[in-house]
């Protein structure tokens, strides 16, 4: 184990550590339910704080997610703590108020916290959706550029180009409709590729032109279905 992660562990068990030590060493171990009570819901509220990192959706916004669930994760566990102490010095015999309050504090965290989850889950949906509506032409142009920096021949460099220069006036916004025939376009650039290697001119034309009549498709096809 890493002496970071070390670090990191003993740094989250210190609060637990000097608590308990008070609770018990104040207190002693005979209280009444209602004290448990507090005790039980301030662990809680330390326990999911501990764990809203592993909570935080992965994506390019991953950052900003973390400080929102980590902000309110700390405020459900400074509100719980504050109230829990409040409640454990004053020791009720009732414990209707404490578990009522202790409960209504954590619904609210609960909506609160699952609220922004699952706004992070579609900001990050939108995002995936984003970088593969782009993925295809930012691609597409970087493969075809690799494949005429390799062509000597000047009538089949052209015959790539015109291909290449298609594909980078395509428009970036796609259509998850088109994956399909996109990925088709992918697969033809790669055949191109390996016929260049070849040394295949007669080939490579054919190719070549097929690229480029399914390029000239998808774009149509784009641009109908944005209308």
């Amino acid at each position: 184990m890493k002496k970071t992660t070390v670090l990191w562990i003993i740094l989250s068990l210190l609060f637990l550590i000097i608590f308990n030590a008070i609770f018990f060493l104040v207190g002693g171990t005979d209280h009444n339910a209602s004290v448990w009570i507090s005790y039980t819901f301030i662990h809680f509220a330390y326990f999911m704080l501990l764990i809203t990192p592993a909570l935080t959706r992965k994506g390019k916004s991953a950052f900003i997610f973390g400080i929102t669930l980590y902000s309110i994760s700390t405020a459900y566990f400074l509100l719980s703590f504050v109230t829990g102490i409040i409640f454990i010095l004053i020791a009720a015999e009732n414990i209707n108020t404490t578990l009522l309050v202790q409960l209504c504090i954590a619904g609210l965290y609960g909506i609160f916290l699952i609220s922004n989850m699952i706004a992070n889950e579609r900001t990050v949906d939108t995002e995936e959706k984003r970088h593969h509506e782009i993925a295809f032409v930012k691609d597409a142009s970087a493969k075809l550029k690799g494949i005429l920096e390799n062509v000597k021949d000047k009538e089949t460099k052209k015959n790539i180009e015109k291909v290449y220069d298609a594909i980078y006036s395509s428009p970036a916004k796609s259509h998850e409709d088109l994956a399909g025939t996109e990925n088709s376009i992918i697969d033809s650039i790669s055949k191109l590729e390996y016929e260049v290697k070849a040394g295949n001119k007669e080939q490579i034309q054919i190719t070549a032109d097929e690229v480029l009549t399914a390029i000239n498709e998808r774009n149509r096809s784009l641009l109908q279905r944005n209308k």
